[in-house]
């Protein structure tokens, strides 16, 4: 059962044990209606009651990027989203661009009950949220259904081995549409073996990749968030570029011979192989 307290102050941080550990949401002292999920004492999305279109996080404003950048501004898109978290991109896909259709899947169904019940999403958007694996839903849409699919998914605060092999984003490529988009939330410490080795992966099935990320992850200088995007057709690098480099946290985009650089011969992931992303440095969320 969710705990929750309300004070003179405001809202109080709300708990409830989930699949994945102890939720909590706690609200931002900042925004009267803004929120940020927790799982195990580690942030995982923020959300605006008032305004779904403000992405308060770094990473996920970088993949907001890359969901306005996928089709001609305000159309709608047909979205797969592989963890569900607090729903935060799924509620920005619906407010900016209306009659977007979005299928999300989310393993831990408590969560997406704690979610549903405390940020509850607008009716009318064209959401659906299906339980189970990530992988495993994937495998039940049908060929090209989607514009753009969304991976971020975590457990433990790592990315699950099964999630990052070759076999995998194959089935992702299955699923999306000619010129279609795939964007991922990856996350890596230093020597970056993990990330190079997920840019060598994508490149199997998808000719046209990137990575965006604030420079001092990209020197290996420290663990933190990095947005991988792909397809079958050029990206939109230019404006991609331009936005990440005017984020409030700024971030580079790396592209071409600059990634095959920073790849460094690394061998693509399979099923065999694969590994979950690194654990966070302890005290990361400190």
């Amino acid at each position: 059962m969710a705990k929750s307290r309300r004070s003179r102050g405001g809202p109080e941080p709300v708990t409830q044990t989930v699949d994945g550990g102890l939720a909590e949401l706690r609200p931002d002292r900042d925004r009267p209606r803004g929120w940020t999920l927790l799982l195990d004492g580690a942030p995982q999305s923020h959300v605006d009651l008032d305004d779904p279109a403000r992405l308060d996080f770094s990473y996920q404003r970088r993949l907001g990027h890359v969901a306005d950048l996928a089709g001609p501004p305000g159309a709608p898109l047909r979205v797969v989203h592989l963890g569900g978290g607090a729903l935060t991109l799924a509620r920005y896909v619906a407010a900016t661009r209306p009659r977007s259709t979005q299928q999300v899947v989310e393993l831990d169904a408590p969560l997406v009950e704690f979610v549903r019940r405390q940020l509850p999403w607008d009716g009318g958007w064209r959401i659906r949220v299906r339980g189970g694996d990530a992988r495993a839903g994937l495998a039940k849409l049908q060929d090209g259904w989607a514009d753009l699919v969304i991976a971020d998914v975590f457990a433990g605060a790592r990315t699950p081995a099964h999630l990052t092999s070759a076999e995998f984003v194959t089935e992702v490529r299955r699923v999306l549409r000619p010129g279609g988009s795939y964007a991922a939330n990856l996350t890596d410490g230093p020597p970056l073996r993990f990330l190079r080795g997920q840019i060598a992966t994508v490149r199997t099935a998808f000719p046209e990749v990137c990575l965006a990320a604030e420079p001092a992850v990209l020197r290996g200088k420290r663990f933190g968030n990095a947005v991988l995007l792909a397809s079958d057709t050029a990206l939109p690098l230019a404006e991609l570029t331009r936005r990440c480099a005017t984020d409030p946290q700024t971030a580079r985009v790396e592209h071409g011979r600059a990634l095959q650089d920073f790849t460094a011969g690394a061998a693509p992931v399979t099923d065999a192989t694969a590994v979950a992303s690194p654990a966070p440095p302890a005290r990361t969320f400190d």
